[in-house]
């Protein structure tokens, strides 16, 4: 097992384990520093193509951004998300999952769960390619937002599942916008760490999308705690950039080429 995965598995009940989102080199240099796992995520479908979900990301999309992401990272656990589509039998699982991790060199791929879908992790977890899983909102499988895991019953049945993903041989799991006592049962219940987006700080980590907790998304739900406007800032410094323009202040003498290099 890869020594980056070993380190996660051990975190549990010692260490939270911290997780954010990126899609690019740049973000990814910056989140490598204090992250535990980078996650490459299907969410880029919203963040960077504006769309209203992520089903028309496809493996391209996500091999172009990680092969990105990659060049930015030394120490976390880079996991990739594999598009919906892409692993709807074992055979097309297997096929998809093995040319991803090829091309981009990561550590790990990220599968939302359907209840269905335990042979396939386990499958691809025989063959060497590290599983994350993923229940509660499922955005690749389930239209409509809710709390999950709102009853007793619902968190049993969520508990059941995380165990069957457990069993098959993932290493981690994402609780995504559970009830906060199905994901304490579910992180109390698991011998592998729990990594929560909007499910309650008793899962063994935290995971966001970066641009929505640094204001540059748009998209500000209940669970988001957003630590920057970044947004103002960025708007502040292009406003200086055209009233330096049109004032004729950009480009000074200093900022001309004069043979030295380029940069």
């Amino acid at each position: 097992m890869n020594k980056k995965i070993q380190n996660i598995i051990k975190k549990k009940n010692k260490s939270k384990i911290v997780s954010l989102t990126a899609y690019s080199r740049n973000i990814a240099k910056i989140l490598d520093k204090h992250c535990d796992i980078v996650l490459v995520g299907d969410s880029m479908a919203n963040v960077l193509y504006g769309q209203n979900n992520t089903h028309k990301m496809n493996l391209a999309n996500m091999i172009q951004h990680t092969i990105s992401v990659k060049k930015g990272i030394k120490k976390s656990l880079l996991v990739v998300d594999m598009p919906k589509g892409s692993y709807t039998n074992l055979n097309l699982a297997k096929k998809n999952a093995k040319l991803l991790m090829r091309k981009t060199k990561c550590d790990a791929i990220k599968l939302e769960s359907n209840n269905k879908n335990f042979e396939i992790i386990r499958s691809l977890v025989k063959n060497k390619i590290p599983v994350m899983g993923h229940i509660g909102f499922t955005p690749q499988f389930k239209k409509k937002f809710k709390i999950e895991g709102d009853t007793k019953k619902k968190a049993e049945k969520l508990l059941k599942e995380a165990k069957d993903i457990e069993k098959a041989g993932a290493f981690s799991i994402v609780l995504e916008c559970l009830n906060p006592k199905a994901s304490k049962l579910i992180t109390n219940n698991l011998k592998i760490p729990t990594i929560g987006i909007g499910s309650s700080n008793d899962c063994d980590g935290q995971i966001l999308v970066t641009d929505d907790m640094l204001g540059i998304s748009g998209f500000y739900p209940k669970y988001v705690k957003k630590y920057l406007s970044l947004d103002r800032i960025i708007e502040k410094a292009i406003k200086k950039y055209t009233r330096d323009v049109k004032l004729k202040k950009f480009p000074s003498k200093k900022n001309f080429l004069n043979g030295s290099t380029y940069r």
